[in-house]
């Protein structure tokens, strides 16, 4: 039995180093994913796989230091998101096994992904929002004897949960993901991180 644990990162630096120690602690590359905004442009094209991501890119300019699925990150465009690197499972799910971004929308976008993967509805909508905010998203598919260590390693990587970055964003009066709503610009990303940031020195 495995069990999908899903957490957002503000940093894509800590996000980086959550998913190079899941795989070390032996969570297979194919069972993780990540999806990372990239509107400041943190990654660029010396960086990243442009190949076919869908189906597992292995060759081009790779990530310095990453493991097997870092090494095939891609920039690819998801509906309402923006330019996000990504790979991994969830990737291949919303881009229809390598047929394009516009069939991810068709069949409900990262929304309607996540939550064939086992997300709430509530949940799918924050990780969803989160993203499109400059946050970096990793879900990983873990065995049973593994999730406790899973856990750990995403913790102290400074993982943030979705019911705590939603009620911060309801708070704001914020409701559900728009997939039509503009997409943020790196000042609005750039306040968006700080605000964070500044909340986790308070906490």
């Amino acid at each position: 039995m495995s069990k999908t644990i899903t957490r957002l990162f503000d940093r894509y630096a800590d996000a980086h180093e959550a998913v190079t120690d899941l795989e070390l602690a032996g969570v297979n590359a194919d069972d993780i994913s990540l999806i990372a905004n990239n509107t400041d442009g943190v990654l660029g094209p010396d960086d990243v796989v442009t190949a076919d991501i869908g189906k597992g890119a292995t060759a081009g300019g790779l990530i310095g230091g990453a493991g097997a699925l870092l090494a095939g990150v891609g920039l690819i465009a998801i509906p309402g998101l923006g330019p996000v690197v990504a790979a991994g499972w969830l990737v291949t799910m919303l881009l229809g096994a390598g047929v394009g971004a516009a069939a991810g929308a068709a069949t409900g976008g990262i929304v309607g992904v996540l939550q064939a993967h086992g997300e709430s509805e509530d949940d799918a909508h924050v990780y969803a929002e989160a993203v499109r905010r400059g946050s970096t998203l990793v879900s990983a598919k873990v065995a049973d004897e593994l999730i406790d260590e899973a856990e750990a390693i995403l913790a102290r990587n400074r993982s943030v949960e979705a019911a705590a970055r939603a009620a911060k964003y309801k708070a704001a009066g914020w409701s559900r993901f728009d997939d039509k709503a503009p997409h943020y610009t790196l000042e609005e990303i750039e306040a968006e991180r700080r605000r964070h940031a500044s909340a986790a020195v308070d906490e």
